[in-house]
């Protein structure tokens, strides 16, 4: 198989190679299906509890708070107390637009389909028992 012929117009900037790291951690924090889930809810909401988030995506406490931690982690949301409850938010658009453009895409290589609405995604993205 040859390679396509490079055009020197479309040639992509090089990129440093920190900026691919950082990226790389981004795409990871994101690679899980309940977290996908939780962001997809907070594109929906803009900021949800723990506790409406295990009645809406129909999983256990520990394990929402266990894919929290990590998207918190991550720098990708931020968690804000009110009285007793932590309240949590997207840090900004951008992983929202990530995580919608993904969700586009595989919904738009499915022979045709258009591009799926959040709540088709959250209908989605629950998790079944077997997948925790």
């Amino acid at each position: 198989m040859t390679a396509a012929p490079r055009r020197e117009d479309a040639a992509a900037p090089r990129v440093h190679p920190g900026t691919v790291q950082a990226a790389s951690s981004l795409l990871a924090a994101l690679a899980a299906p309940m977290r996908l889930s939780i962001v997809a809810s907070l594109l929906q909401h803009e900021t949800r509890c723990v506790h409406q988030l295990v009645d809406e995506l129909g999983a256990a406490q520990p394990l929402v708070s266990q894919h929290l931690r990590v998207l918190r982690e991550a720098g990708l949301v931020v968690g804000e107390r009110r009285h007793r409850e932590v309240h949590y938010a997207l840090v900004d658009q951008h992983v929202g637009h990530i995580v919608r453009d993904a969700l586009d895409h595989v919904s738009h290589s499915a022979e045709g389909a258009g591009p799926a609405s959040v709540e088709e995604v959250d209908a989605g993205c629950r998790v079944d028992e077997g997948t925790r």
